[in-house]
C-alpha cells in the first residue's frame, strides 16, 4: 500500500472522487502545511494557519498505478490558480502534492510536467516535505458519500467526478 497526501481544494471534492476509485482504501481528510498544531477547520478557514485542506489516499499500486492517483488528482480541479478553487479562495485550497521520501517528490514533480501540456497556464501546484497531518473533524469524513443531495455536492463536486469519469472511467467503481 502507498499513501498519498494532496491537496487540490476543498477536501470533500477529493474524497469524492478517490472514494470512487478501484484500488483505493482509505481516503482521510486532513489538515497539513502549516504551522498550527491540532487545527479545527475554523482554524484553518481562518487563513493564519499556513494549513492546506488535504486527503490521505491510501491505495494498492497492485491494482491502480500511482500515475494514474496523480493523472486523476490532476484531472479533478484546477492547478493553475494560486490559492483559490473556483469560489473556495484561501491559502487553504491552494493546489499542493506533500512528499515523504525522495522518490515520491520526483513522481510529484514528474506528474506536474506529464499534465502541463493539458493547462494554457502554467502548474503552480506546491510540492513540499509533509510534515504532520491533522485528521479533519467526523463531519468532512465521506462528506460526499455521506450527502450526496447537498447543494455543494451537486454543483461542484458531481461537475468534478463526471471530468474524471470522461478520462478515467476504467478506474471507477461507480
Amino acid at each position: 500500500m502507498k499513501t498519498f497526501v494532496l491537496g487540490g481544494g476543498c477536501f470533500w471534492c477529493l474524497d469524492a472522487v478517490y472514494q470512487m476509485t478501484r484500488g483505493v482504501t482509505s481516503v482521510v481528510s486532513g489538515y497539513t502545511g502549516g504551522s498550527v498544531p491540532h487545527p479545527t477547520y475554523d482554524d484553518v478557514c481562518s487563513g493564519m494557519t499556513g494549513h492546506a485542506e488535504v486527503v490521505s489516499v491510501t491505495f494498492d499500486e497492485d491494482v491502480i498505478p500511482a500515475d494514474v492517483i496523480l493523472d486523476m488528482f490532476f484531472t479533478q480541479h484546477d492547478p493553475t490558480t494560486l490559492n483559490r478553487q473556483g469560489h473556495d479562495v484561501g491559502t487553504q485550497y491552494r493546489s499542493s502534492m506533500f512528499y515523504t521520501t525522495a522518490e515520491e517528490e520526483a513522481a510529484f514533480r514528474a506528474a506536474i510536467e506529464r499534465n502541463q501540456p493539458n493547462w494554457r497556464d502554467p502548474i503552480v501546484t506546491e510540492v513540499t516535505r509533509l510534515g504532520q497531518v491533522y485528521e479533519a473533524e467526523h463531519f468532512h469524513q465521506d462528506f460526499y458519500a455521506r450527502r450526496p443531495e447537498v447543494g455543494y455536492c451537486q454543483v461542484i463536486i458531481n461537475p468534478k467526478i463526471a471530468k474524471v469519469r470522461k478520462h478515467y472511467a476504467e478506474w471507477l467503481t461507480a
